[in-house]
This record gives C-alpha cells, structure tokens and sequence, in this order.
C-alpha cells in the first residue's frame, strides 16, 4: 500500500470526488460522440488540475510529479480519455518548468494561471518520419538576425487542435544531431502555426489528436527555451518527468477495470454459483490486483524520485530516476493491456459490448504502451542503463 503525505491524500480525495462526479457520468458519452470535453476541462481549471505543475505563486503545486500522478490515476479509473487531456497537458508545461528563463516562466504561467481564460499547453515532438528516433526531426530553426523562422511539421500531438500554447522542438542543423535541437514556444494565434488534420483513433475518443504546421513562424530568443542547442536534453528530461505519469494513468485504467470485473464477478451467476465461487475467476482477479499493485509501487517510486528536482538527465542518470521512469511507465501499460483484457473475458460476450466499460478500457490501455515512448524504447533506456555500468570495463 502506498503511503501518501497529508497533502497528496488530500489531492487524491478531490480527484476521486471529481473523477467519481463529473467524469464518470459523462465517460461512456465523450467515448461515443468523440466531442472534446470542455466541460471537464472547466472542470479541471476550477479545481485547479490545469495549474498542478505551476509554483505555487500561480496556484500550483510547484512540479509535483507525484500529485500530478495522483489526479491522473484517478480521473484514469473511470475515464482514459479525460485522463489524457490533464496528462498531456501538462507535459506540453514541462519544457518551460525544466529550462525557461523566469521572464519565460512569467508568461507562459500567467496564461495558464488566467482566472478567467482557458489555456491548454500542447507537447510537439514526433514528426511523420520521426517517431522513436525523435532526433531525425525535420522542422527547422533558420536564425536571420533577431529573428527565427520556424518551418515543419508535427504530427500525433494530443491536445494539437485545442491548444492555445505548443511547446516544441525542431533543429538548426540536421548535421548536428541531437547537438542541433533547440526546444521552444509558440502560440496557437501566431502568423503561420496551422492545425492539421485529427487523426481517428481506436482509444482515448474524445482527445484530440492532431497534426500542427509551422508554415514560416517568426520566432524570437524570447521564444526559444534553453540554450541552443539543448532542446535534445530538455525533450528527453521532459520525456523521464512524464512516463511516472503515463504509468498512472496505466495504473488507473486497469484498476478502473479490475473493479468492475471483480463487482461483476461477485454478481453474476453462472452454473447456479457466482462467478466469484469459481477457482479459475479467483486466479485471474488475484494475478490482476497482484499486477496493479505492483506497477503503482513503481510508479510512486519513481515520481518520489523525480520530486527531489531532478532535472538534469546527467542527475537522472546518477540517481537511476530514468531507468525506474521508464520501468514504471513499460510495466504499468503492460499491465493496464493485460488487466483490461482479462476483465473484457471475465464478463465474457458482455465485456466485448459498449454497454459495459471494459472493452473501452481495453482500447484506451493500448495507448499506453505506445506514447511518451513505446515500452519497446523503454525497455532498451532500461537495458542501456543497466550496463552503463560495465563499460570501459
């Protein structure tokens, strides 16, 4: 059992009042319309969920990644899509709050924090021919005096068409590498930023998923986050502060579907005895739980770490933060896949309907295996991690 500070049971008593009032009655509706939520969104901006990772100054919580974990396990029990929104959200903030300047920080806080106005921040990374290799990015920085000329194309960013802020990555030199990238920001009524097409999805329906075109964007040093040059570290510490989260929402998801299927199981009678009183019933709800269990231990594990502040991945590394990040993250989504399928069987041709939950969790746990990083590349920071030690050996 996770033992939690006073603070973050208190975050976890409103996220769950919420998720369990205002989300969970409109889940299965957002799954069957696709029509973006902003409802729930006002939601989050009343409670204060847009603001989590702003200092406390702006009604944060100062980059509390296990708060930020808190809120998404929760809302994910009941509904991955809204999840997502909150989750991707803030890790388009990340960037700023790992390498602005504090003018920058001003800013872009500012807006976030408006009483009045809703600003959600999308995270622009993956490009069409550059999805794992990240560093094959095409978009460019073209620098002509003061001034920076933003041009390319990103694709597959979540919140992409509903966004005000984009935090993102493109290179002045391709020859360079990741030596080349420089991270930035830029605003949704910027001459030249166009909103693509929205791709159709099997999961997270409801979230926004779309192409962004940077058609000649005229930038300034004011936009651009961190030294030139850097943006490779600040994509990939931002990348190591996310994946706890996305373990999270893993993390929710499946118990979300653990206990209906366990709800399910105690009610539903089958050869004049409860699905319940059946052996093979009680072996796969104990391996469930067992698995939930265990992935929330790493998940809690890592974002502890990570609220130490550090953001350095040389740090990181040190300390073994990015390879418990990227465990967390590669065994919850495993988990949260193998969960919700076998909840989708435990309810048998019911759990294969839309007028139960499971088959929408089913779909929206695929998704975790896939962004912030496939558990493919997860498993390969795991290994790389474990045999840095032996080299020069």
């Amino acid at each position: 059992m996770i033992s939690f500070s006073e603070k973050h049971n208190i975050v976890k008593q409103i996220a769950e009042r919420i998720a369990k009032e205002k989300i969970l009655p409109r889940a299965k509706e957002i799954d069957e319309t696709g029509a973006f939520p902003w409802d729930i969104v006002e939601v989050f901006k009343r409670q204060g969920f847009l603001n989590l990772m702003l200092p406390e100054k702006f009604g944060g919580l100062d980059g509390d990644i296990t708060s930020l974990c808190v809120v998404v396990e929760e809302i994910a029990k009941v509904s991955g899509a809204c999840s997502l929104i909150l989750l991707a959200h803030a890790v388009g903030i990340m960037p700023v709050m790992i390498a602005a300047n504090d003018s920058q920080k001003e800013y872009v806080y500012s807006k976030i924090a408006h009483p009045e106005e809703i600003h959600i921040v999308a995270f622009c990374l993956t490009e069409p021919e550059a999805g794992s290799d990240a560093s094959h990015m095409r978009t460019r920085l073209t620098k002509e005096g003061d001034y920076y000329y933003l041009n390319g194309k990103k694709c597959m960013i979540t919140n992409g068409a509903v966004a005000s802020i984009f935090t993102g990555f493109a290179t002045l030199n391709p020859k360079l590498r990741t030596k080349g990238i420089c991270a930035f920001f830029v605003e949704k009524d910027y001459p030249g930023v166009i909103i693509g097409k929205s791709e159709k999805k099997m999961g997270m329906i409801g979230t926004d998923l779309t192409e962004i075109i940077f058609d000649n964007v005229r930038l300034t040093k004011d936009n651009i986050i961190g030294d030139e040059g850097q943006g490779w570290d600040i994509a990939m510490s931002t990348l190591n502060l996310s994946r706890p989260a996305v373990g999270a929402q893993a993390v929710g998801i499946a118990q979300g579907a653990l206990d209906f299927a366990a709800e399910y199981a105690w009610k539903r009678v089958q050869f004049g005895q409860k699905l319940a009183d059946f052996e093979g019933i009680q072996f796969m709800i104990a391996d469930m739980a067992t698995h939930v269990e265990a992935a929330r231990a790493l998940v809690y594990d890592a974002a502890q770490l990570l609220d130490m502040k550090v953001y350095e991945r040389d740090k990181m590394s040190a300390i073994g933060v990015d390879k418990l990040s990227a465990m967390a993250k590669m065994y919850s989504a495993d988990v949260a896949m193998k969960v919700t399928t076998d909840a989708v069987q435990i309810l048998g041709g019911y759990g294969y309907t839309k007028d139960y939950p499971v088959e929408r969790m089913m779909r929206d746990a695929k998704a975790t295996q896939i962004y912030e990083g496939t558990n493919q590349i997860q498993r390969i920071v795991i290994a790389r991690d474990i045999f840095r030690k032996f080299i020069g050996t």
